[in-house]
């Protein structure tokens, strides 16, 4: 089984992860943008933890053999800080680097004006620079702010197409295919999505006739209880209920990487590494040597 992770917080995970992922069939990943956990208090925190998901992170991850791509943004929650606004105006230098396969996370946290005006901003950007755009959208009236970040693509003129609605549900997943833009479905232990629900998700489109196209399915494993062998599970769960192996992998590998690859910037082919090598004067390694 081949995986591609679309949506993963690796800065927040261990070692251990990439050793179980890449065991478990992960040979590449998307990292989205997103808060640390506590609030930051300037933009240069933005500026290390920026750099170290287009470095050390795609590094870390190649030590692996797992292929590590990042997406840049202001995520929703911290566009209510006025401490971090200045971050939009830094976010160019980093949308052109190679890696960087989308802008996100974007979207609606408690969907608050503030919220908004940065989404509306970094759609802008993501025109701009031809990217797609990761959207996140909001753990509280999740139907009402999907309604509302399908009317400010519409507005900003994107190209749905270019557009991946993330941590969707039974509830939400019909507008958002209605609008022509991708479904983004986050595997968690206790919230958002379970393995079984997809793949009922799943069965009920192939059954009404409208495939597995447009579909990604991701972990969204972070710094909280969560687990990065999420899309492992599922595509488990897939086989069990009389899936074949050629669709597991369209939905878990063929799909991001078509999604992704708008970009023009995947990079799947991972050098082979010595697990002695160093970025920064830095290794994996600990002890003497």
């Amino acid at each position: 089984m081949r995986i591609f992770d679309p949506h993963i917080h690796m800065t927040s995970r261990t070692t251990d992860d990439y050793e179980a992922m890449y065991a478990a069939g992960v040979r590449a990943l998307v990292e989205p943008a997103f808060w640390l956990g506590q609030p930051r208090s300037s933009v240069d925190s933005f500026v290390d933890y920026f750099d170290a998901l287009v470095g050390w992170e795609r590094f870390r991850a190649a030590q692996f053999g797992i292929a590590h791509h990042c997406t840049i943004a202001l995520n929703p929650k911290e566009a209510n800080d006025p401490r971090c606004l200045p971050v939009l105006d830094l976010l160019p230098r980093y949308l052109a680097k190679d890696g960087v396969v989308a802008v996100g996370e974007i979207g609606f946290d408690s969907m608050t004006r503030e919220e908004e005006k940065a989404f509306a901003r970094q759609l802008e950007l993501a025109r701009e620079f031809a990217l797609p755009a990761l959207v996140h959208t909001p753990h509280r009236d999740k139907l009402a702010g999907t309604r509302r970040t399908l009317d400010l693509v519409e507005a900003a003129g994107v190209d749905p197409g270019m557009v991946v609605v993330d941590h969707l549900n039974e509830v939400t997943v019909d507008v958002v295919e209605e609008a022509g833009a991708w479904m983004g479905f986050s595997i968690y232990p206790d919230t958002k999505m379970s393995p079984a629900r997809m793949v009922a998700i799943l069965r009920a489109r192939v059954e009404s006739g409208r495939g597995l196209g447009r579909v990604l399915v991701n972990s969204a494993a972070d710094w909280g209880r969560s687990d990065p062998l999420s899309t492992r599970r599922t595509g488990e769960a897939m086989l069990a209920a009389g899936f074949t192996e050629d669709d597991v992998e369209r939905v878990l590998w063929h799909n991001p990487i078509e999604f992704f690859g708008q970009s023009g910037r995947l990079l799947l082919d991972v050098p082979e590494t010595d697990s002695a090598a160093t970025f920064a004067g830095n290794s994996l390694l600990r002890g003497e040597r």
